[in-house]
């Protein structure tokens, strides 16, 4: 007895809508808009297997989305204040930051929840067309 199955053919399937999953399919489509894109993700939404809380350094989604800001991601607290401790059992001892390296600093950047993050990307391109028929499966 012979199984019939349906199937669906893509020509990049990304698995897991984590930042990089979501970041590769908006490159493809950037690149290629009639490539046939499908992310398969395992949650029951976008970002609900990603951590809340991140410092985030803007580098690579003003390269991947240069108009972000105007787009209205959801990227709004900056960093205003930063402080780097070693903790011990009992206590903490505070370390100057001009004394860290520059990769440590995070003066420039913004604190956000990845997951709202990854969650409103892909509404917020879905919707705003920038990335047309990509196809996203919860599985």
């Amino acid at each position: 007895m012979e199984i019939q199955r349906e199937s669906m053919e893509y020509d990049v399937v990304i698995v897991g809508a984590g930042p990089a999953g979501l970041a590769t399919s908006i490159k493809l489509k950037q690149l290629n808009p009639d490539l046939n894109v499908c992310i398969l993700e395992k949650g029951s939404e976008v970002g609900a297997h990603i951590l809340s809380g991140n410092v985030f350094e803007t580098r690579a989604l003003d390269e991947l989305i240069p108009d972000w800001k105007e787009k209205g991601a959801p990227i709004k607290t900056k960093v205003k204040k930063e402080k780097f401790l070693f903790l011990g059992k009992k206590s903490s001892l505070s370390w100057p930051t001009w004394l860290l390296p520059s990769v440590q600093k995070n003066h420039k950047n913004y604190i956000i929840s990845l997951a709202n993050l990854c969650f409103k990307q892909v509404t917020w391109e879905l919707i705003k067309k920038e990335i047309k028929k990509i196809v996203l499966n919860l599985v």
